[in-house]
């Protein structure tokens, strides 16, 4: 399946995850419907809106993709960002603050939601095969490994023009990472937070971009974090056996090879609670 098949999903104050036989679990604060998955089957891949930490946020939403090429939602709709239903042929998905995008197989991109700040200007994008969303800007690579980005460049977030030899991209809340090919990770946006300080990393085969910090698993199972460790969200070192990792805004989930989870950061809304998972793992 081309695209990014998720296992995990983390947000501003909830967690997701797709267990192997497609049904989901959650996490957190579901005072949206945030975390009304329970019903949900046969999905293949997860994405939550995430969001930064402020006084006027905290509402968000959750998306499945389905092996057949369909779409769930749940939680938070103020922006339409859940009118999802009607989307076909769908083979990866990505959810932001109130917007969500699904990359068709032909490499075609839907949006639904807010797209004010010209987040969801990607009608014209072409021959894409990764996307993600950050808080106001969504960044995706094309099948020749390049990258693009649209939405607000005030730090310089969607400066990726000169990006090649990608395989994956990671869009946070003022910064973009991507993922090359030979293992190294590229940066651009807000560098004072230390979120783009991914220069040294070698050998990575996945990233995740939070709010205010940039995770990443090495080859051998690794985890490497870097940016603002305020709740203890870049306390990764110890982490083993890892084999996907998803950034939320104050905290850090890992999925290891038996298909359990850990997690580091913030747990005020109990976005941490997934020591009782197992069966989360990749889709194939």
């Amino acid at each position: 399946m081309r695209g990014n098949a998720s296992a995990l999903a983390a947000g501003r104050r909830h967690s997701v995850g797709r267990r192997r036989d497609g049904t989901v679990l959650a996490a957190g604060n579901n005072a949206a419907g945030e975390c009304h998955v329970e019903r949900w089957s046969d999905v293949v891949s997860v994405a939550v809106g995430n969001v930064h930490s402020a006084a006027n946020t905290g509402k968000s939403h959750t998306v499945g993709l389905r092996s057949d090429g369909t779409v769930l939602a749940t939680g938070w709709n103020a922006d339409f960002q859940c009118d999802v239903a009607a989307w076909r042929d769908v083979v990866a998905v990505a959810a932001g603050w109130r917007r969500t995008l699904g990359l068709i197989s032909d490499g075609t991109v839907l949006a639904a939601g807010r797209g004010s700040e010209g987040q969801c200007d990607v009608r014209s994008w072409r021959e894409i095969v990764a996307l993600s969303c950050g808080d106001w800007h969504s960044a995706g690579i094309r099948a020749d490994g390049s990258a693009l980005a649209v939405g607000i460049n005030r730090r310089g977030q969607c400066s990726v023009d000169g990006w090649r030899d990608l395989t994956a991209v990671g869009a946070g809340y003022l910064h973009t990472v991507a993922l090359r090919s030979d293992g190294r990770v590229l940066a651009t946006g807000e560098r004072a937070t230390g979120a783009c300080d991914v220069q040294q990393w070698e050998n990575v085969v996945a990233v995740s971009a939070g709010s205010y910090h940039t995770v990443g698993v090495t080859a051998h199972g690794r985890v490497l974090a870097a940016g603002d460790n305020t709740h203890g969200q870049c306390e990764v070192a110890n982490w083993r056996d890892i084999v996907a990792v998803a950034a939320g805004s104050l905290h850090t989930l890992g999925a290891r090879a038996d298909g359990t989870v850990v997690s580091t950061g913030n747990n005020l809304h109990g976005q941490c609670d997934v020591e009782s998972w197992s069966g989360i793992q990749p889709s194939t």
